[in-house]
């Protein structure tokens, strides 16, 4: 099926646009509309009169595309949300830009690599709030860490000088993050049980052992509820476990090492939920003490746990079923 392909730069006031049918003819239109409804249905009406089918891309800004994507969906229209950094190592040595600029470039990206282009979805309205409470919670647990290191801080300077009033006030300061954490915790489970088909998945995954509400909830939302990806090993490669061999002829023989493109979030979240799994697993607890006495490192084993409790994940969800440990 031929496509128009629809470039789109998003800004918070704005979306420039380029259209581009085919890499012969190139970007045949640029134009810019407000970042609002009015602005966005705009920019469908005009697109339409193109008389082909349309794809939309547009780099994955978070919040600003959100709208966009609604209206979209609404309309029954194909759209790719890609990551700017695919669509700007696909372009080669460039000089200087603008939001007209990589508009035509996203346009040219979506002509260029039309063969493995996938439509991109909005999750449901409740795996949004729940997204949208998930990153409340990182940056009221940022706020604390931060207190908490500024409390050791005035600790020490209070052996010098009174500074009790301080001390005391940030200590309610800290007592009050941790509980308004813990309430916002409690809206995400709330949230997920509230719609059968997320409890399900998410109780399925907490039935991991070494995988907690936080991990579970996140992966939810990375997934998409399990739609984003089809396999374990992608999702792996996604989060920054999965192991990529580094050799060029004969004379490199670098080591097998996970790649810097990663999430860091849930990379973190993972090596947590292994360490976790080590201690409390029976099955992890021998793998883990059998690969350190082979001569692996720490973090090399924990890694491979941290891919383990990936593969359970799938396979429970795949399998609709709790997992149900071999080892007690």
């Amino acid at each position: 099926m031929n496509y128009c392909f629809i470039g789109v730069d998003i800004s918070k006031l704005w979306l420039d646009v380029a259209i581009c049918p085919n890499l012969e003819e190139g970007v045949v239109q640029n134009f810019q509309v407000t970042n609002c409804v009015k602005g966005i249905r705009s920019l469908i009406k005009r697109c339409r009169k193109m008389k082909s089918n349309l794809w939309f891309c547009f780099e994955h800004t978070g919040n600003y595309g959100l709208l966009l994507s609604h209206l979209l969906e609404d309309e029954s229209l194909q759209y790719s949300a890609i990551p700017a950094l695919e669509i700007k190592r696909s372009i080669g040595i460039t000089r200087g830009k603008n939001d007209q600029i990589d508009a035509s470039r996203i346009a040219v990206y979506g002509a260029t690599h039309k063969h493995k282009l996938t439509e991109s979805k909005l999750g449901s309205e409740v795996l949004l709030r729940v997204k949208t409470l998930l990153s409340h919670r990182e940056q009221l647990s940022k706020q604390s860490r931060q207190w908490q290191n500024a409390l050791k801080s005035y600790q020490v300077s209070s052996e010098v000088t009174d500074l009790k009033d301080l001390v005391r006030n940030t200590k309610a300061l800290i007592t009050q993050l941790k509980k308004r954490i813990e309430k916002v915790e409690k809206q995400i489970e709330q949230a997920i049980l509230g719609e059968q088909e997320l409890k399900k998945k998410y109780q399925q995954a907490v039935s991991v052992k070494g995988v907690g509400s936080l991990i579970a909830a996140y992966f939810l939302v990375y997934t998409n509820n399990f739609t984003a990806f089809d396999n374990p090993r992608k999702f792996n490669s996604f989060a920054g476990l999965a192991p990529f061999t580094h050799t060029s002829g004969t004379s490199i023989r670098g080591k097998t090492r996970t790649s810097n493109l990663r999430n860091k979030k849930m990379k973190a979240l993972l090596f947590r939920g292994a360490f976790s799994a080590s201690r409390s697993d029976c099955e992890m607890r021998r793998y883990y003490l059998r690969k350190t006495e082979e001569g692996k490192s720490h973090l090399c084993v924990i890694n491979a746990i941290a891919c383990k409790l990936v593969y359970r994940i799938f396979a429970v969800v795949n399998r609709t079923t709790p997992y149900v440990p071999l080892v007690r």
